[in-house]
């Protein structure tokens, strides 16, 4: 091999960089999700729209199949080239063994379901196979509320914690399209250029495959004609990804003698993963209040909310990865305060922008006209499920005033054939117009 190639290939920062592009050229041109999309229509792998679900049509879920796909194997390629001494060795491949392990779970909860408790049991083993066996835990607070080093029995619980925390936390974000996959990629590289100024190309290497196999995947997850979901596969695999970088990131801080350190690391490690980990604690706080389980399904994330002010699935997207982008620039601009400072600073803020959306100058009355200014400027169809249950409600509120006027009018009116004849006329006049709207609402988003 020629000295320049060779030379070439040990700059690990161009060497991440054409990983990232291999992986996202792996992911569109050789057919990868059109193959999954075929066969999960052929096998009736398939996620069925219900009364909770913003599509109205059977659509293939596997995308984070096609995700891991591109990224297992370009790492591999990759991982090869770079050389990697025995250490950096082990720590990918208990990034594989852990990646396979949610893929297949998420995989069977997708296609058959699974219950809680064992779809938690295998996150759990599949976190502790790099938290014990490759020792990537917390080791430090930082100065955070005082604390410091950890001990290793607190280290390893609370590194348990945030894994299985950042990664239900994706799971629930992904809800509209785009959005779980956006936020990962904002998050990846922002990490990458976090580590290729520290210097640690292995993760670089890690956070642009990543970041390219993603994009490979939004370009089907936008599409309307080759729609394909992420799926649980998906959301598992990306927020253990997340959540492994975020963690490497917090320790190659804190080594003694290191350059180009961040002061308040983990401040900027909650602001890249603000939006998902705030919505989290956001919905679940809702569930208890109102004596439900947190892990019990609802409409009450941050994006449906977004959604019902009528904008569409890329514009609510492109929300929430401005509001996080801010978030991470905020951080930034004031990490020379003090830590504690930072971080109430950092919350503050990001309470202000990710409540706005609730503010009630946004508010609107009439939440029929709203779902269907949803359909019509929305820029897919995902949103007539929201039109569904507005005119199921109308149409209940309609029938319980009748009920109520209903004795008022028996007095002035004999109760027989007259009686029943301006019920029906009532009830077909409603439904007429209810049908009306609705079809008018498909006809002019062109869902039809």
């Amino acid at each position: 091999m020629p000295n320049s190639m060779i030379d070439f290939l040990s700059n690990y920062f161009y060497l991440s960089l054409i990983a990232g592009f291999a992986a996202f050229f792996l992911s569109t041109s050789i057919y990868l999700y059109p193959v999954i999309i075929n066969v999960s229509k052929l096998k009736g792998l398939m996620d069925d729209p219900d009364h909770r679900k913003m599509h109205v049509s059977k659509t293939p879920n596997l995308g984070g199949l096609g995700i891991f796909l591109a990224f297992s194997l370009s790492m591999i390629v990759f991982g090869i080239l770079t050389d990697l001494v025995p250490t950096d060795l082990a720590k990918l491949l208990a990034i594989m063994g852990s990646s396979i392990i949610l893929v297949f779970l998420g995989i069977k909860d997708d296609l058959t379901g699974m219950a809680p408790k064992k779809k938690l049991l295998g996150q759990l083993i599949a976190v502790l196979n790099v938290v014990v066996l490759t020792d990537i835990r917390i080791l430090h607070f930082g100065g955070i509320f005082g604390i410091n080093e950890l001990p290793y029995v607190a280290s390893v619980l609370f590194s348990i914690f945030v894994f299985m925390l950042v990664i239900n936390a994706f799971n629930l974000v992904d809800g509209i399209d785009g959005l779980a996959g956006s936020l990962s990629i904002l998050g990846s590289i922002t990490f990458g250029v976090l580590f290729s100024i520290k210097g640690n190309y292995l993760m670089s290497l890690v956070a642009t495959i990543f970041v390219g196999s993603v994009l490979g995947f939004l370009k089907y997850n936008l599409s309307r004609d080759k729609k394909i979901f992420m799926g649980d596969c998906g959301s598992l695999l990306t927020g253990f990804l997340l959540a492994y970088q975020g963690i490497y990131f917090l320790n190659l801080n804190m080594e003694i003698g290191t350059t180009n350190n961040f002061t308040n690391s983990p401040v900027i490690l909650l602001a890249i993963l603000s939006y998902p980990l705030f919505d989290l604690l956001r919905v679940f706080a809702i569930r208890i209040r109102e004596g439900r389980s947190p892990f019990s399904a609802d409409s009450n994330h941050i994006h449906h909310r977004l959604l019902r002010l009528g904008l569409s699935h890329k514009r609510a997207t492109f929300t929430l990865v401005i509001a996080n982008s801010l978030l991470i620039a905020f951080a930034f601009l004031t990490m020379q305060l003090n830590i504690h400072i930072h971080l109430v600073a950092l919350v503050l803020f990001g309470a202000c922008v990710y409540l706005l959306p609730f503010l009630k100058v946004f508010d609107i009355k009439n939440g029929t006209q709203l779902n269907v200014s949803v359909l019509v400027n929305g820029s897919d169809a995902h949103d007539v499920a929201s039109l569904k249950d507005s005119v199921a409600s109308d149409q209940s509120k309609t029938f319980k005033s009748d009920l109520n006027d209903m004795p008022n009018k028996i007095k002035g009116q004999s109760i027989g054939k007259e009686f029943m004849k301006d019920r029906t006329k009532t009830f077909n006049s409603l439904k007429g117009k209810l049908r009306n709207r609705k079809d008018k609402a498909l006809d002019k988003d062109s869902v039809l």
